[in-house]
């Protein structure tokens, strides 16, 4: 068939295809959702994800590309009933001095010792029960990236001193102050009163509180006013710019191996935790949720795919003598099959675009309203498309070769 031939039964089959979902729309109808939901998934989803994973990408930039972190647990603690199990639950916590250790290395750049704590939180007639409250090292802000405005950060002196201020973030300072200034304001948690000097502004990310009321204060007035549990200390290591990030590891790891007079028999009892490490962590999760948009795509265009097979049977009966006609008039098998197929991809192509538009929608309000930057990546609506067109040919092409075999004459007879 030549290019303008295909090009005229193309378009007669679109027109056709449009004449049939108006005239059946209610089994067109079945097609279209289905299609969309698929679409809609994908969609979705991958904004979603694309979204997170630039989230992720700012939030270990803002600790710098090199940084890595030393904990006592590793990132999978897997299941453990006793110590026999799991070794790693017998390792020692780590302590400031051990921060203060590996900040005096030559490699080392700085390091940032953070221990959590929950506490009730009052000013004034207005409370929150329970916050979480963020005992950091002076230069916390470094590796958690967002600003504090208005406000400034606590001073090395302050966090020497154990001095009581605190930076609150965003949701407590609305819940708290509402209209007020926060600046300057006298707070009360765990019964002591603290200065709140400044707003903290996160940086937009999965990882981070959302809506959750927080606070951030130096770490020695966390261990001191706050009780915060210094077995559960992290601490967060910035190489210098000049020194490769496992050449640090390694000299981190020799000095705490060193610290906790360890053989070379033993193993650590510590962990180091890179990004790439973290990277891989969040790699396993992000495939989880491809997995199951897979799943939940496919359906989808299951669904509509049946939808595709009935509302075509149901054209070839109803244009049986139509086809008749094509053939009696010269039209090949390859013809009539062509424009069926051209048909079959309309119906699932008119159910791609409308789960495009909705995911768009939709990706849009997640933007706006949530944390995540969701966007829709174009490898995501090339899929979408191709998806619903192979959805169209593979279901459609059963009714078409019926069409491309019907018997002119029979056809003919057809009432």
């Amino acid at each position: 068939m030549k290019l303008s031939h295909r090009m005229q039964a193309a378009s007669e089959g679109v027109a056709v295809a449009i004449d049939s979902v108006m005239a059946n729309k209610g089994r067109a109808g079945l097609t279209i959702l289905g299609v969309a939901v698929g679409v809609l998934v994908v969609v979705l989803m991958s904004s979603a994800i694309n979204g997170i994973n630039s989230a992720v990408s700012r939030q270990f930039e803002a600790a710098g590309p090199s940084s890595f972190f030393v904990s006592r647990f590793p990132i999978f603690m897997g299941n453990c009933d006793s110590a026999d199990d799991c070794p790693f639950l017998r390792n020692p916590p780590l302590t400031i001095e051990d921060g203060n250790a590996i900040a005096q290395l030559d490699g080392i750049q700085g390091v940032i010792a953070q221990v959590q704590a929950n506490s009730a939180v009052r000013f004034r007639e207005q409370s929150i029960s329970r916050a979480s409250i963020d005992g950091n090292s002076a230069n916390w802000i470094d590796a958690v990236g967002g600003d504090i405005y208005p406000g400034r950060n606590f001073l090395p002196s302050e966090n020497a001193s154990a001095t009581r201020v605190v930076i609150v973030n965003e949701p407590m300072a609305k819940t708290l102050f509402g209209d007020l200034d926060p600046i300057g304001k006298v707070v009360s948690m765990n019964g002591k009163p603290f200065q709140v000097i400044g707003v903290y502004r996160e940086a937009a990310s999965f990882l981070s509180g959302g809506d959750d009321a927080k606070a951030i204060v130096p770490f020695e007035t966390a261990r001191r006013d706050l009780k915060a549990n210094e077995d559960w200390m992290n601490l967060t290591v910035r190489p210098r710019a000049s020194v490769a990030r496992d050449d640090a590891v390694d000299e981190v790891t020799a000095t705490l191996r060193a610290r906790r007079r360890l053989r070379p028999s033993n193993q650590s009892t510590f962990s180091i935790i890179t990004q790439d490490m973290l990277m891989e962590t969040y790699g396993k999760i992000t495939n989880t949720f491809f997995f199951v948009m897979l799943v939940l795509a496919s359906i989808g265009l299951i669904v509509g795919g049946v939808g595709v097979i009935a509302i075509m049977m149901i054209s070839v009966t109803e244009r049986t003598r139509e086809i008749g006609v094509r053939k009696a008039l010269g039209a090949t098998r390859g013809a009539i099959m062509f424009q069926f197929l051209v048909e079959a991809v309309v119906l699932t192509g008119v159910g791609s675009i409308i789960g495009l538009v909705i995911g768009w929608a939709m990706a849009w309000g997640i933007r706006s309203y949530t944390p995540i930057v969701a966007s829709v990546p174009g490898l995501a609506i090339v899929a979408a498309l191709l998806g619903s067109a192979v959805t169209g040919i593979a279901f459609g092409l059963y009714p078409a070769a019926r069409a491309s075999r019907l018997d002119p004459v029979e056809a003919l007879r057809y009432e």
